[in-house]
């Protein structure tokens, strides 16, 4: 089977940086900021009213254009979380004609033409919630691994709340941001072992607590899986990247899956919060940049989100990590 690597790791975050006291006393919040705070949350960032998904999509795929690690892709897959996000269009012109293609205006088509990747198929992935850019990596895996003339395929990620949202998602303190990454058959970073996902549909309209309660156990089983179907062990992984969530959560589940909590890394989470589908993107940028990765090391990225959906990837990276360090 075609080996695939994963590089270019990028990300974009609201404009405005705001401590959860400030969230708490404007009423964007559902738990109190004392709350977010004993589970690790600090600071989170909002979009302005005039920034959309789309522009800070649009800003990481100008970095990897800047700093020349776009390249002539064969596919975008452009996930969101929310589906409204999934479209660019008017929502004044829907509302004044009733017309749908005001419904249809598709971001990933934007960003095709605004980069000139003209022969780039689109495609939206949406309905996996926070995991959609670990699952736009497993789809850009597939499809290269199908597709014997493609080479390269940019993953985006966009996301920010509606005007008026509660910034609080499951107990977890939102921040609007986007993410992306090159999936290649060229080498780079990081070879892509595996990947899994677990959906339970039958927890879609789960509350809060349901959902809470679910994250242990699903993610256990998730990690286990994923290590099984690479042949590896809980002792064969040298990181787990994981999302921004209670902090507490990940000593308990390091017990559970026998990793060594000094082995688990989301150190972005007081800074930036939960970054919807682009935390362990933001995670392991900064893993990185500690210059702490070394080639031959395995690197579990973890993400539970609605639906339910839970994903995870395997990573091992390559002698090309140090390089992408110092660049990324």
């Amino acid at each position: 089977m075609t080996d695939v690597f994963v590089d270019s790791f990028v990300y974009s975050l609201g404009e405005r940086k705001i401590h959860v006291n400030e969230t708490a006393a404007a009423g964007g919040l559902i738990s109190s900021a004392q709350d977010l705070e004993s589970a690790g949350f600090r600071w989170h960032h909002v979009c302005e009213p005039t920034t959309s998904a789309y522009d800070l999509a649009s800003a990481v795929t100008r970095r990897l254009a800047d700093s020349d690690r776009l390249g002539d892709v064969d596919a975008i897959v452009y996930a969101t979380c929310l589906p409204l996000n999934g479209n660019a269009g008017d929502a004044a012109e829907w509302e004044a004609t009733k017309d749908v293609k005001h419904l249809m205006d598709f971001p990933a088509s934007r960003l095709q033409a605004d980069f000139g990747l003209h022969k780039a198929v689109v495609i939206g992935l949406n309905q996996q919630a926070c995991t959609a850019m670990l699952g736009s990596v497993r789809l850009a895996q597939a499809m290269l691994q199908v597709e014997k003339d493609w080479n390269r395929v940019l993953c985006v990620t966009a996301d920010r709340f509606p005007e008026g949202a509660k910034y609080e998602q499951a107990y977890n303190l939102i921040s609007d941001g986007a993410a992306a990454c090159v999936v290649s058959r060229q080498p780079g970073a990081f070879r892509l072992v595996t990947a899994h996902q677990i959906t339970n549909g039958g927890l879609g309209q789960a509350g809060d607590d349901e959902t809470v309660g679910s994250y242990f156990s699903y993610t256990h089983r998730l990690v286990r899986e994923t290590l099984e179907r690479a042949g590896l062990t809980a002792a064969d992984l040298d990181w787990v990247v994981t999302q921004n969530t209670n902090d507490k959560a990940w000593q308990i589940l390091a017990r559970l899956l026998g990793v060594g909590f000094e082995k688990v890394f989301f150190s972005s989470m007081p800074d930036v919060g939960h970054v919807i589908s682009a935390d362990n993107v933001v995670n392991l940028a900064e893993l990185l940049a500690t210059g702490r990765v070394r080639p031959g090391q395995r690197i579990a990225l973890i993400m539970a989100g609605f639906g339910l959906n839970w994903q995870c990837l395997i990573l091992e990276a390559t002698e090309a990590v140090a390089a992408a360090a110092a660049r990324d």
